[in-house]
């Protein structure tokens, strides 16, 4: 016995040392596969979440060492039966439509099952989907499916982690998928083991139901942009593994923060913006120190900020924007030494900005503007050396600013416009800054000469303070700007035909500044503003002809066939670890349109704009202006232009807004004009403009006030009218004669004054034909005319 043992245990020995081969993929389960791979299109563009994103299924076939699937890239088999578990395919650059015919719904053993990031053609989820019962994990994300998601999904019982999100047409931005045949409070029912459930984007138009309270396993929430109504139930901040809650953009949602006692909240991403949540943060707001990113904005909370926020020590990431919350910025905020974001910014917060603010060195952004914040800027900020954003706009703020600020090596936006502040503006060591916006305020001085180390700049705006001198030619070496605006200063300057090789300057803003000189240039000049499309020249002392020869090679302005609603804009955005900001920041001005001082917050990308008023301009306007068809806006009021208004602006059909007005004009207003159907507001009055006023289309909409000062003028809507010729009156018949008591005598006098009658009618012909045309200051001379005009003219203005 002892010897058969001995000659066995070797034999045992040796079959378990020796490592068990894998068993080989199924052959049906391979066909299956390859048959979807078929049945798609590999198109590079339309994985675009993952950018290495990679071609999965082009390593599938059974030729050569690669035969088996369970080798394939994103396939996973289970190592003891062969049988497909798993297929990873996310941004493999599918592109096809799925149907319930699908080869996928043969592999029943799935238990993991990743689609997202391809382009499944706006097709429907499948209902076959339902019969993979194995089932733990499904992810069909940027995927482009659209229609009702079967109800079949919750039968998938046990799924633990389920994602929808994101299935979006991103040309309308509109979501893909809904719910009809499923309700949440089904999916909630039946899924009772989901730990990461996201519906965000899918329209389901529903409230949120209770029984979402009592997913005890669910760790991630999200349920943004969902269409959700109704009060949040309160139990949902309670679930005891809940890390993750995503309820933005469901502008219906109410609720408030939960004022939970003695407890720990272990959230720590919570994210209510865009809804309408509601009331004061509590004290006990303390309690939830777990969370690392916090974002309320664009809710409607109110009330102080408390102090119990500087328990929140985790938190990386802290946007409370567009609120109403007053009072001043906790002092305890300092104690949030891990914060990179903080963003304030649109409530109605006073009181000093916080020294603490100065201790959080990992700040990378930080939004305070649109409060009414008071005091000083502290000196301090300059710590921040992380800072990358710095948003101080429309505040209460005065003093000197820091200049020292000007040297952090990270900024790449200083926004400190529409305060007090006062001093001179070093700006020369911004090496780093895209946007600087110091917009009024009351800095004086120059702006200094030397500005090479700004390179880097997109946008530069001192509008509305008190500086002097001449522009930095040193700016035409920043071949990055796209906006200046210097308006409402008073700088003493020729016009900067340098800034023409700026290559993409698009806004150029000299508005009520002491400019002076002719604008030389024409379209062989050196100088071409390529991608010009707003030029403000107003209030200033321009002299010689209107530059608009100049503008031939302007091809901004020349475009007419853009219709897309995009604002000129710069994207801002800004990351650390997992957690990242992103900011649109829109170019504004402040532009003199349709007879009204507008402050535009934001600039549509194919709003073009000329306004050349209140200068001394002389000369006609020459033909060209109607090459620049995709002007919407053309001001040349004010100026001592002459000459005849040219037929070709009726080749500018884009046009809304045109003002000729306190000029020296003659001749008629063309005809031609009333093709501008899109024109809103027209003016050419207190000019020497003459004959009848185009009728019809825009022209019926125009007042009195767009005509009057023209004497030569006629026709609706002034109460002149244009004469036309009648027939003379008939003569009296033999009845009347017969009638007539006076005898001869009458006779006589009758014929008399017919005759009279007759000539003065050939002499007010040849009178009113001699004023049409060129004798009008002869005729007012004559009648003494003159001077009761001028009075009229007076009053009027």
């Amino acid at each position: 016995m002892l010897m058969r043992l001995l000659y066995i245990l070797p034999l045992f020995h040796l079959i378990h040392s020796s490592p068990s081969k894998q068993p080989l993929c199924h052959d049906d389960e391979s066909s299956a596969l390859l048959q979807f791979k078929e049945s798609f299109i590999i198109n590079k563009s339309v994985s675009w979440y993952d950018p290495v994103a990679n071609h999965r299924v082009k390593s599938w076939t059974l030729e050569g060492a690669n035969s088996d699937c369970c080798s394939w890239d994103g396939v996973d088999c289970d190592e003891d039966t062969g049988h497909v578990i798993g297929l990873d395919l996310s941004s493999s650059c599918l592109y096809g439509s799925i149907n319930s015919n699908c080869s996928l719904f043969r592999l029943v053993y799935l238990q993991n099952l990743n689609l997202a990031d391809n382009h499944f053609n706006y097709s429907q989820i499948p209902s076959q989907l339902g019969n993979l019962s194995r089932l733990t994990y499904l992810n069909l994300s940027y995927s482009m499916f659209s229609g009702q998601i079967p109800s079949e999904i919750s039968k998938l019982s046990q799924l633990s982690f389920l994602d929808l999100c994101c299935n979006y047409d991103f040309s309308s931005g509109k979501s893909l998928l809904q719910f009809k045949q499923l309700s949440l409070t089904s999916l909630a029912g039946n899924l009772t083991r989901v730990e990461y459930l996201d519906l965000g984007g899918v329209n389901i138009f529903s409230t949120v139901p209770n029984i979402i309270a009592n997913l005890s396993t669910l760790r991630s929430l999200y349920l943004h942009d969902c269409g959700m109504h109704g009060e949040f139930p309160v139990d949902i901040f309670k679930l005891p593994k809940l890390l993750a809650l995503d309820l933005k953009h469901n502008k219906d949602l109410t609720g408030s923060w939960p004022d939970f006692q003695d407890w720990s909240s272990p959230l720590e991403k919570m994210s209510l913006a865009d809804t309408s949540f509601f009331g004061e943060l509590p004290v006990s707001m303390g309690n939830f120190g777990s969370l690392i990113a916090l974002d309320m904005w664009g809710c409607n909370f109110s009330g102080s900020i408390p102090s119990s926020i500087g328990n929140l020590t985790n938190l990386i990431y802290l946007k409370l924007s567009d609120n109403s919350f007053a009072g001043n910025i906790p002092s305890s905020i300092g104690n949030l030494i891990q914060l990179a974001f903080l963003d304030l910014y649109g409530n109605e917060l006073t009181g000093p900005i916080p020294i603490g603010l100065t201790n959080i060195t990992q700040l990378t952004a930080l939004t305070l503007g649109l409060n009414q914040l008071t005091g000083s800027i502290p000196f301090g900020l300059m710590n921040l050396t992380q800072l990358y954003m710095l948003s101080l706009d429309e505040n209460k703020l005065q003093g000197k600013f820091p200049i020292s600020i000007f040297n952090l090596k990270n900024l790449n936006f200083l926004g400190i416009s529409q305060n007090y502040l006062i001093g001179t503006l070093l700006i020369s060591n911004m090496t780093s800054v895209h946007i600087f916006d110091a917009s009024d305020n009351y800095f004086t001085g120059s702006l200094p000469h030397c500005l090479h180390n700004i390179f880097e700049m997109r946008m530069i705006s001192v509008r509305g303070n008190k500086l002097q001198g001449m522009l930095p030619r040193s700016l035409a070496n920043c071949t990055k700007l796209e906006a200046i605006d210097i308006s409402n200063n008073q700088f003493n300057d020729t016009f900067p035909s340098w800034l023409g090789n700026l290559p993409n300057l698009k806004l150029l803003l000299l508005q009520s500044n002491k400019f002076y000189g002719q604008i030389l240039g024409s379209p062989e000049s050196n100088y071409q503003f390529p991608k010009l499309q707003i030029l403000d020249l107003s209030y200033n002392n321009f002299t010689g002809n209107l530059p608009l020869k100049s503008f031939g090679n302007w091809n901004a302005l020349k475009l007419d066939n853009e219709f897309q609603l995009t604002y000129i804009q710069v994207e801002i955005s800004m990351s650390v670890r997992t957690y990242y900001m992103f900011y649109h920041y829109d170019y504004k001005m402040q532009l003199t349109n349709k007879g009204l001082d507008i402050v535009y917050d934001k600039v549509q990308d194919f709003f073009r704009a000329i306004d050349l008023s209140s200068n001394s301009f002389v000369g006609e306007i020459p033909d060209c202006v109607g090459d620049l068809k995709g002007l919407h806006m053309l001001n040349l009021s004010n100026n001592i232009l002459t000459g005849h208004i040219p037929t070709s602006i009726g080749n500018l059909i884009m046009l809304e807004s045109l003002d000729l007005s306190q000029n020296k004009l003659t001749g008629e207003i063309p005809p031609q004009l009333i093709q501008l159907t899109f024109l809103e507001w027209f003016n050419v009055s207190h000019n020497h403009l003459i004959g009848s006023i185009p009728q019809g289309k825009q022209f019926d909409t125009f007042e009195n006030s767009s005509f009057e000062g023209n004497l030569g003028l006629c026709g609706n809507p002034l109460s002149k009218k244009c004469w036309n010729s009648n027939p003379s009156p008939p003569l009296p018949t033999a009845s009347e004669k017969s009638h007539d008591s006076t005898g001869p005598l009458f006779e006589f006098g009758w014929k008399i004054v017919l005759i009279g009658y007759g000539f003065g009618l050939i002499v007010g012909v040849i009178i009113g034909n001699i004023v049409a045309t060129r004798k009008r200051d002869w005729l007012m001379k004559t009648f003494g005319l003159r001077q009761r005009v001028q009075n009229k003219m007076r009053r009027g203005t």
